[in-house]
């Protein structure tokens, strides 16, 4: 049996490319949407995607499984949950597909798959068992356990309602994982366990970042399966308590991957575009500026005015999809060499219209740059309460709660945007995180909305209060 771990870095994603050697025909369970790297692995190892599948409707990443259900490839997806959590993008054409429910299998080559209703995360979550016969095995190897059991952690109940909006859902769906851990701890020890996110993905709390693990290992070390062994209610008070809030363009990933991803083919080629003339676009209200500078303090001392500022790192999806339209037509501050990196990254959030780019050296030999005044918190200490001055505090509501500044306003960055309403428009803003990267982004988007801010550029162990 051939398989494949396949990682995004950026969203924290595996999707698993199994195979059977004899046939050479292979399965790729929770692809992302830019399907090419995919087909690539694949013909590196010898084999053909055959069949493609998904644990569940994602919210933190776009799909590909309609992309490969395009060229023919038979998708293999879940008719479980209710009427609402339905693949309604099946009805657009005439895809080969098969529909499955707990218990059902399905082949490729020798290797056969078994679906697992495991609810929970979502109504129409699946798990799938896989067992390799071409190899003489009768018992399978491992579980593709998708959003339902992390290493060390599992999949957060509560996105239907703080992501998707539907009111009144996570205490039932709490209790729905309870109980699906029934079907998990069940499995024999020895069965490995395949997650669809790693430590930094927004859809479980205090993720591992060991790519896999084992039933046993995790019904011994699991801190939220050990709650479990002290009852339901326990279990959901336990699940529930500290979920960081969801980035609000959660919502409509998981609508799209519903209802259908749009068809992408090629990625887009964005081109060069001169500095001078960027500041010109910008101006007129052409083009967003997308700023991805790894060092802040010099996208903070100078940047072309409106720009959103999202460090090429782990956070730059998540950031954009915090502060971008996918209606935005798009041009980058990178180095030539990142950014075909950057339009994979973009469009499997849901943002096609990249078109441009303007390498930083470029940008910042511009006379016509604009600066952010950064600020410590001995500064903050000595204005905060003063007229025409508001403390922003841009962590999550549980880092708010643990210890805050008194006064201070709280919004997670990533729920900013539908939030702006909430923020003084006449103060000047001093926007404050726990280390000073989430408050740059904040601060230069911010801006961009025309607010007045002091971006505070400081550990808030160093807030001490006056």
């Amino acid at each position: 049996m051939l398989f494949r771990q396949i990682f995004d870095p950026k969203l924290a994603q595996y999707a698993y490319l199994i195979g059977c050697q004899r046939t050479k025909e292979a399965v790729l369970i929770d692809p992302e949407r830019d399907i090419d790297r995919y087909l690539a692995i694949a013909a590196a190892e010898g084999v053909r995607i055959t069949a493609v599948t998904e644990t569940h409707i994602h919210a933190d990443f776009l799909s590909g499984s309609r992309e490969f259900a395009e060229t023919g490839v038979r998708a293999y997806l879940s008719d479980e949950g209710d009427a609402d959590w339905k693949y309604g993008w099946l009805e657009a054409g005439d895809y080969d597909t098969v529909l499955l429910r707990d218990g059902d299998t399905f082949a490729v080559g020798n290797i056969e798959i078994k679906a697992l209703h495991t609810p929970g995360h979502t109504p129409e979550h699946l798990s799938f068992l896989v067992v390799d016969h071409g190899g003489g095995a009768a018992e399978p190897m491992g579980i593709a356990s998708g959003d339902f059991v992390f290493v060390g952690s599992l999949g957060r109940p509560d996105l239907l309602e703080t992501a998707a909006g539907v009111a009144g859902a996570m205490e039932p769906s709490a209790r729905r994982l309870f109980h699906s851990l029934d079907t998990f701890l069940a499995l024999p020890d020895f069965l490995q366990v395949w997650p669809a996110h790693g430590a930094g993905s927004a859809c479980g709390k205090s993720l591992g970042a060991v790519p896999m693990s084992t039933v046993g290992y995790e019904r011994r070390f699991n801190a939220s399966i050990g709650v479990a062994g002290s009852g339901e209610e326990a279990f959901v008070s336990s699940i529930l308590d500290g979920q960081p809030e969801p980035p609000a363009y959660f919502a409509r990933m998981k609508r799209l991957n519903r209802d259908g991803v749009p068809v992408l083919g090629e990625a887009s080629r964005p081109e060069r575009i001169e500095a001078a003339a960027l500041v010109e676009r910008a101006w007129q209200g052409e083009v967003l500026i997308v700023d991805g500078r790894l060092d802040r303090q010099s996208f903070m001392s100078g940047h072309i005015a409106g720009s959103l500022y999202a460090p090429f790192n782990k956070t730059f999806s998540t950031i954009v999809g915090s502060y971008a339209a996918p209606t935005d037509e798009i041009v980058l501050v990178l180095d030539e060499d990142r950014v075909e990196e950057a339009v994979r990254d973009l469009i499997r959030i849901g943002y096609d219209r990249i078109v441009g780019f303007v390498p930083p050296a470029e940008v910042e030999s511009l006379d016509s740059l604009v600066a952010t005044p950064i600020v410590d918190f001995a500064r903050v200490d000595a204005v905060r309460g003063s007229p025409g001055y508001r403390v922003l505090d841009v962590r999550g509501a549980a880092e708010y709660a643990s210890r805050q500044i008194p006064g201070a306003i709280n919004v997670a960055h990533t729920r900013l945007v539908p939030r702006l309403d909430e923020i003084p428009t006449d103060d000047v803003l001093l926007v404050h995180c726990k280390t000073g990267a989430r408050a740059a982004a904040a601060a230069a988007a911010l801006e961009r909305a025309g607010r007045q801010v002091e971006y505070v550029d400081d550990s808030f162990v160093n807030w001490r209060a006056g």
